[in-house]
């Protein structure tokens, strides 16, 4: 393996084509400190910025992790992703439900989400560059359309402008995303490509679309993300590739007894991420960034999911903190 003097930064290696960026926590921004500061010049909050993080309480706002990662990013010049204002998950039930117990009203809803996204956003105005507005409105279900969230059913659909609305009355330079998994898949890309073109016909301010990128070694193809690409390209909207990492596992695969990953998965997730950067770079002039969802082998939100009790090795760094074959491969080219 090579010497630390000739790893390569990866901020360095694609400084002519986009950002690299890593999903941190407020712990992380300690432990994995000079991997960070060595390679990456993005960092989006994994959960410190989430809604039930942020604000637990009613009228009750707790940013000191939040404004731990944003002080690191600005010490060191990082750009930084805001991430995310509205979500169907990570939400306290208490925000659904009004003084007496009862389903909230539409206004009270809707007057809630506007306090959160206003006093987050004016906090960090000026400081994060681009929210993921909406996380993962767009249902996984056959012909279903928009995820059957609590803000569905009270407010109704436009409960996804309003949030764009309002968080661009607040910053009206940030970038502001629409954000969601499998988004390369036909079935799913179909339903946010309708959704991004409603927004953009009803003047919404809309600027990107964040395709998070949770694939594994074997799926998907190269070309099915070429054609997403070319797809989402077609709106005239930023992509940034938002939350990377490569599973070891194939879906469906429910294996718990490596402790190790097989050299066998190493190659292919080398492999993989060399097709991958490949591409990304062929659309540098519509890809604005690419951030990994972690840092290291060794924090991830995969160990345990989808399997519990399975590791897994989805990033350019392994364990101990040392470049994997896949680092190589994503940094030389």
């Amino acid at each position: 393996m090579s010497s630390d003097q000739q790893v390569v930064s990866l901020c360095d290696a694609y400084k002519d084509y986009f950002p690299i960026g890593a999903a941190v926590s407020s712990r992380c921004i300690h432990t994995h400190r000079d991997l960070l500061l060595r390679h990456f010049c993005s960092v989006t909050a994994t959960n410190e910025m989430k809604f039930s993080s942020i604000h637990p309480d009613e009228g009750s706002y707790q940013f000191v992790l939040a404004d731990s990662i944003v002080e690191f990013a600005e010490a060191n010049d990082m750009l930084i992703r805001g991430h995310t204002l509205v979500w169907h998950q990570q939400t306290p039930e208490r925000v659904f439900i009004d003084s007496d117990g009862a389903s909230a009203s539409r206004d009270l809803l809707l007057s809630r989400m506007r306090d959160h996204i206003e006093t987050v956003v004016s906090r960090y105005k000026g400081r994060v560059y681009c929210w993921d507005v909406v996380n993962e409105a767009i249902d996984d279900k056959g012909s279903d359309y928009l995820r059957p969230s609590k803000w569905l059913q009270i407010i109704g659909p436009g409960y996804i402008e309003k949030a764009f609305e309002y968080a661009h009355a607040v910053d009206p330079d940030a970038l502001l995303f629409y954000n969601d998994y499998n988004a390369v898949a036909p079935y799913k890309r179909e339903k946010i490509m309708r959704l991004i073109t409603e927004l953009q016909q009803k003047g919404i301010p809309i600027h990107g679309i964040g395709l998070q990128g949770h694939w594994n070694i074997y799926w998907p193809s190269v070309d099915e993300i070429r054609y997403a690409l070319d797809d989402y390209a077609r709106l005239g909207l930023t992509i940034q590739i938002t939350e990377l990492d490569l599973s070891v596992f194939a879906y469906g695969d429910t294996r718990i007894d490596l402790t190790e990953p097989t050299s066998e998965m190493m190659e292919l997730q080398a492999n993989r991420y060399e097709e991958l950067f490949r591409l990304f770079r062929e659309y540098k002039g519509v890809i604005s960034g690419v951030t990994f969802w972690g840092i290291a082998d060794d924090v991830t939100w995969l160990h345990n999911f989808p399997v519990r009790g399975r590791r897994d090795w989805p990033l350019l760094f392994d364990c101990e903190h040392q470049p994997k074959e896949s680092f190589y491969r994503v940094a030389r080219f």
